[in-house]
């Protein structure tokens, strides 16, 4: 069992999903991955979903304020890297050349955050731990286990990554996507880097989820079974794995990974 009580700065501690049907999207991800649902309160935001292993936090997810769901926000997996200063790393984003979207706040006793985009318009969100650290289990059956940016212009994103979190790129050519870099910290990867190509149609930079499974297959017809929708399926990459890519019941969509014997 991975089980995490810490996360080393700039590197990546939670996901969770933003969804314009809570209800719904509990019943889906409970079933699909055997997790444990815990509805916490959030404050203002009314209430928050904990998704539990064995009592160990995974990952969350919450339903988008109105305001969200008016702008035609699409539902999505959002990925926090864990910083010492959610101001400090808030104000190298904009100097370095990304967008702060919301500023840095409180979330009660948790934390502080801030969401932010990077220049090329992928978003993610910075979280400076305080009684929360993040998932409290990963790497295993049934949880989050891989972050990765798909991105237009992959200098600019070296560049930007590099400047705000002293990230480097160890360059892997085997997936048959295309070049492929591995985000590294200290000489230990972490995340991936991906151009997008032009067979995807329009996908807009962004940062995908992965869970991990022991099964792609029986994993990839249960998600079709309670209503999901696959977008690709059994992408092998020799060496590494088998990957799902699925959209979930509301529209959200994340990636499922068997790793090779």
């Amino acid at each position: 069992m991975a089980e995490r009580n810490e996360y080393t700065p700039d590197t990546f501690c939670w996901v969770d999903l933003a969804t314009t049907d809570a209800a719904a999207a509990r019943q889906f991800y409970t079933a699909l991955f055997d997790w444990e649902a815990d509805d916490v309160p959030a404050g203002d935001a009314g209430s928050y979903t904990m998704m539990r292993k064995n009592g160990r936090q995974v990952c969350g997810l919450f339903g988008m304020a109105s305001a969200m769901k008016e702008k035609g926000v699409p539902p999505s997996w959002m990925s926090y890297v864990s910083v010492t200063s959610a101001d400090d790393s808030a104000a190298k984003v904009g100097e370095f050349g990304g967008t702060i979207i919301q500023p840095p706040f409180d979330v009660m006793k948790d934390g502080r955050m801030a969401v932010v985009k990077d220049p090329d318009g992928a978003v993610f969100s910075l979280w400076e731990a305080r009684a929360n650290i993040g998932a409290q289990i990963v790497n295993e059956p049934d949880t989050w286990c891989w972050n990765e940016v798909y991105s237009n212009n992959i200098a600019l994103s070296r560049k930007f990554y590099a400047d705000v979190f002293n990230w480097t790129t160890k360059v892997d050519d085997s997936s048959g996507e295309g070049e492929y870099y591995e985000w590294q910290l200290n000489g230990r990867s972490h995340a991936g880097l991906l151009k997008i190509q032009p067979d995807w149609g329009a996908v807009p930079p962004n940062w995908a989820v992965y869970f991990l499974t022991d099964n792609l297959k029986a994993k990839i017809d249960k998600a079709v079974d309670l209503g999901g929708t696959i977008i690709y399926s059994h992408l092998e990459i020799s060496g590494t794995g088998s990957f799902g890519l699925l959209k979930d019941p509301q529209g959200a969509v994340f990636n499922i990974f068997q790793p090779a014997a």
